[in-house]
């Protein structure tokens, strides 16, 4: 509960939501959030793909990225989509490093979706990432068909 007595989160356990593509991992990240709402519970959340997450901290001239990182190091509730679905680098590895690590460290709750199995994800995400993820993490592996796919077929 907060200060006022409303119900809320501050530190929790995350979910790192696995399956192939189209089997609906990022809504139920954003159903989890949704059900936080409806329950009553008042949070401050963000969703942003890995991707969108590397692409927005490249730092252009004049820019420093480094405002960005720390807000969504401090977010009470981030939805980190597509992890390990980017190109990785040294410099997405370890950009990627900081936010999972200072969750880690803070407690912080994170919603985590991959299509990659965990072999994979080490690999895309480097070892002291993928480590830090199964310990913060409860895993929850999807299948099923694509349902875009399915979907645009009728």
């Amino acid at each position: 509960r907060s200060p006022g007595g409303t119900p809320g989160i501050a530190h929790g356990p995350s979910l790192l939501i696995a399956g192939p593509t189209g089997t609906g991992k990022t809504h139920q990240a954003f159903g989890a959030v949704r059900s936080l709402l409806a329950a009553g519970v008042r949070l401050r959340w963000q969703a942003v793909t890995a991707a969108d997450l590397h692409a927005s901290l490249r730092p252009p001239p004049g820019h420093d990225p480094e405002r960005e990182l720390q807000a969504l190091c401090r977010c009470p509730l981030l939805i980190l989509d597509d992890l390990g679905a980017a190109k990785q680098s040294e410099w997405t590895e370890e950009l990627t490093y900081r936010l999972i690590n200072r969750r880690y460290t803070e407690l912080l709750p994170t919603l985590i979706t991959t299509n990659l199995p965990t072999d994979e994800l080490r690999a895309a995400v480097g070892d002291r990432v993928a480590s830090r993820l199964a310990e913060m993490t409860d895993r929850v592996v999807l299948s099923g068909n694509d349902r875009r796919r399915t979907a645009a077929a009728k």
